[in-house]
This record gives C-alpha cells, sequence and structure tokens, in this order.
C-alpha cells in the first residue's frame, strides 16, 4: 500500500466550514484548468461559495485526509425536491482511491435526506472515469428532449438519480 492509500483510509468527509472558501476554489480550478477554461459562471461560485450554494440552500462536502483537502462535492438546491451534483472535484494524487465514491455517496444521502426527489449533473463527455462514477451510483443519461441547457459551455452530458 503506498503511503498515499494508507493517508486516504483516514479519510473524513465533512461539510464546508468558513476558512474552506480557498480549498473550494483551488480543487475545482485544478481540474477544470486541466481540461477546459474557467467560465464567468465558476467564478461567481468560487467568488461566493456561501452565497451562491449554501445561502440558497445548498451544501458542499470535503473529503479531507490529516490536513489536506482531497476532493470536494457540492449539492445544488434547484426546487424543493431536486438538487444539482456540482463543483465535484478530486487531487490527481487521490484519484482511484474512491475519494470521489465516498463524496458522491454523501451528496445522495443529503439530497435524500433534504427531501429531494431528483438529482441532477452535468459533465463533458471527456471525463469518462467520472461518467462511470456517475453511472455506478445509479445516475441515468437524460435524453435529448428533456436537456435544459446549460451556461457552461463544457457541458454536454446530462444525467439524473430519482431518488425512491
Amino acid at each position: 500500500m503506498s503511503l498515499h492509500e494508507e493517508h486516504v483510509q483516514e479519510l473524513c468527509i465533512r461539510e464546508f466550514q468558513p476558512g474552506d472558501e480557498a480549498a473550494f476554489r483551488n480543487l475545482n480550478v485544478e481540474w477544470i484548468t486541466h481540461y477546459f477554461r474557467l467560465e464567468p459562471k465558476d467564478e461567481k461560485v468560487f467568488g461566493d461559495p456561501q452565497g451562491a450554494i449554501l445561502a440558497l440552500g445548498g451544501k458542499i462536502f470535503f473529503a479531507i485526509a490529516g490536513n489536506q483537502y482531497l476532493g470536494c462535492c457540492a449539492l445544488l438546491h434547484r426546487r424543493d425536491d431536486e438538487f444539482e451534483v456540482a463543483k465535484m472535484a478530486v487531487t490527481p494524487a487521490s484519484q482511484g482511491l474512491g475519494v470521489g465514491r465516498k463524496l458522491l455517496q454523501t451528496a445522495i444521502e443529503a439530497g435524500r435526506a433534504a427531501g429531494a426527489r431528483r438529482l441532477y449533473l452535468e459533465t463533458n463527455h471527456t471525463l469518462t472515469p467520472a461518467i462511470r462514477l456517475y453511472e455506478s451510483v445509479g445516475f441515468v443519461h437524460l435524453p435529448s428532449d428533456r436537456i435544459t441547457p446549460s451556461p457552461y459551455e463544457r457541458a454536454d452530458v446530462y444525467m439524473e438519480m430519482i431518488l425512491e
């Protein structure tokens, strides 16, 4: 077992706390700029996660081991019975170790606990490992006639999970 894998065993998932703003931004900027470019909506959310997500009824979760932020995932409140899974990021060194799955499962359970009947997400077709993860926990692809255009240029895959 590598040192990093041992560290991931100490993994803690917790909700956003004051002071987490920079970690939320850094985790997301790292993956977005690796594959795409930052868009105006990204800047708005990263500039004020408290106002753009939390104050509107959403949540942000972090995967932390020791004092290292390994990943994050946001749950955006869309309607009384619907949330969007968004801003999911895992550091490259932590990918493939189950960090993203734990974050996603936490977000799904939080949505369910908040009374959501539907979870929605947008991603990009080039992010194959992420799409496989979403499919593996029960997200399904939306048919083209049910897609609402995204404010993000990079979004071209739309998925949902109906919660029972």
